[in-house]
């Protein structure tokens, strides 16, 4: 038995929006104490990182609303309901690069904030690309960025790629390419 679960005793919704759900929930502790815990559900994510034959990677620049800037980073979206991890990444590399990739490399789940959220987030390698057209949601507006996987690495390095996911998905993939 895991002496660290904390057991859900209550749930009360305290907001549900088209992407989060948010409980405040009351578990007991491991210590058979209570407490209270703030959780964000959501639907699941996935990232891409799509490497060119030439070594080179395609990220996109995008306006945040919630950090007040645009960010580069890696294609990326939510999973729709009944959708695999798989299928959404086809699906958002076609939408956000128009490229379609023949071999595809899971890289791992990245959790962005499991304190309060059960967001998981699935990365893939993408390789053997195909160019095609981009065809974004009517409120997405984004701009593709091809650079070299150094050029990408350093960026993360020196923090002017500070995504989560970005850097997650970009470092798993250089170890990925180097193993």
């Amino acid at each position: 038995m895991n002496e660290l679960i904390e057991t859900r005793l209550e749930r009360r919704e305290v907001f549900s929006g088209k992407l989060l759900h948010v409980f405040s929930d009351t578990v007991r502790l491991p210590n058979g104490r209570t407490s209270l815990r703030e959780v964000i559900e959501h639907q699941g994510a996935v990232c891409i990182v799509p490497l060119k034959k030439d070594g080179t990677v395609v990220l996109v620049r995008q306006y945040r609303y919630a950090v007040g800037r645009d960010i580069l980073e890696v294609p990326a979206g939510k999973v729709d309901p009944g959708e695999s991890f798989y299928d959404a990444a086809e699906r958002e590399l076609t939408e956000e690069t128009g490229l379609r990739a023949s071999r595809w490399i899971d890289l791992g789940d990245f959790l962005p904030s499991p304190g309060y959220s059960g967001e998981i987030i699935r990365a893939y390698l993408a390789m053997d690309l195909e160019e095609g057209q981009p065809h974004t949601d009517e409120d997405e507006f984004l701009v593709p960025v091809t650079m070299p996987v150094s050029q990408a690495l350093e960026l993360v390095m020196s923090g002017k790629i500070s995504d989560g996911k970005t850097a997650f998905a970009l470092l798993k993939a250089a170890r990925y390419l180097t193993m």
